[in-house]
């Protein structure tokens, strides 16, 4: 299973059947958001790489807020779709991945996050400690591009955060740019 079924998949619903009394699937708010997240934190890393110009891509966005809002195509605005048709796809969502977990592992929670990427069972994560992760202004954004509050935000969180990796993950590991690239 490619990366294009996992995303196609997400879009459906819960294991890649639409949602019961849905015309046609469609992806959750929460579901978007985390890929927004997810490849915001991949374009804020490659970007960062280049520090040599004189104003990156995510700050030339507007940052989370940008990406999420108009900024990559207007992901929320558009779907998928525009993540996927745009170049660079491949290293935004493997960076991305890479990067969260990396997050996540250094505040403590490597043996969760690793338990999603590997082709066991997933752990649990509470939400103090995805909080923690994570951090306020992340958290703040998507909870404003959701229509979420915080609290209700942190516990969709934690059920799906671990899905959605578990999901971009399927041979249990990270894919690399390249393959991501070929699957979208």
């Amino acid at each position: 299973m490619g990366l294009l079924d996992v995303l196609n998949g997400m879009r459906n619903g819960p294991h890649g059947q639409p949602a019961p009394g849905s015309s046609g699937g469609g992806m959750s708010p929460l579901t978007m958001a985390v890929l927004g997240y997810i490849a915001y934190k991949g374009i804020k890393h490659l970007s960062s790489s280049n520090s040599d110009q004189s104003g990156t891509a995510a700050e030339s966005s507007g940052g989370l807020g940008g990406l999420l809002s108009g900024g990559l195509g207007g992901l929320l605005n558009g779907g998928l779709g525009n993540l996927l048709g745009s170049g660079g796809t491949g290293a935004a969502l493997s960076t991305g991945l890479g990067s969260l977990l990396q997050q996540l592992q250094q505040n403590g929670q490597g043996d969760k996050a690793n338990s999603w990427v590997g082709t066991g069972p997933n752990k649990d994560i509470s939400e103090q400690d995805l909080a923690k992760s994570l951090g306020d202004e992340d958290i703040n954004s998507l909870s404003q591009h959701t229509g979420m509050n915080r609290d209700d935000l942190l516990s969709a969180l934690r059920r799906e955060l671990p899905n959605i990796v578990d999901q971009l993950t399927p041979q249990g590991r990270v894919p690399a740019p390249h393959e991501v690239s070929q699957q979208a």
